[in-house]
C-alpha cells in the first residue's frame, strides 16, 4: 500500500519555480514535467526504500526520468516527506539546510 506523500513548503516552491521556468521555454513542457514528477513521487510513494539514502542515514534521492532533478525525501513510518525537488546542477549541498 503507498505511503502518504507530503511537500514541504520548499519542494512545492522548488516545483512551481521548475514548471514556470520549463513552461516558458516551451508551452506543454511544464505540464510534461510536472508529469514526470508526478510519476516519480507515485513510484517513491509505493517504494521508498529503493531510491539511494545520500545523507545520514534518513535522506533518499530519487532521479526524474528525462529531466535531470533530484527529489529529496525521508521515510518515516507511515509518511514521506518530501523537502526538496531540484536540478542536479544546484549545488549538492544547497538541500542540506532543508533537513535540520
Amino acid at each position: 500500500m503507498p505511503k502518504t506523500l507530503i511537500l514541504t513548503k520548499n519542494a512545492q516552491q522548488d516545483l512551481d519555480e521548475a514548471f514556470q521556468w520549463y513552461q516558458e521555454q516551451n508551452h506543454g513542457l511544464g505540464q510534461e514535467f510536472i508529469r514526470c514528477v508526478d510519476a516519480k513521487l507515485s513510484e517513491i510513494s509505493r517504494n521508498p526504500l529503493h531510491h539511494q539514502i545520500v545523507f545520514r542515514e534518513k535522506v533518499h534521492r530519487a532521479l526524474t526520468n528525462r529531466f535531470p532533478f533530484s527529489i529529496y525525501f525521508i521515510n518515516e513510518d507511515d509518511i514521506i516527506t518530501v523537502f526538496a525537488i531540484l536540478h542536479q546542477r544546484r549545488s549538492p549541498e544547497s538541500w542540506k539546510t532543508r533537513t535540520e
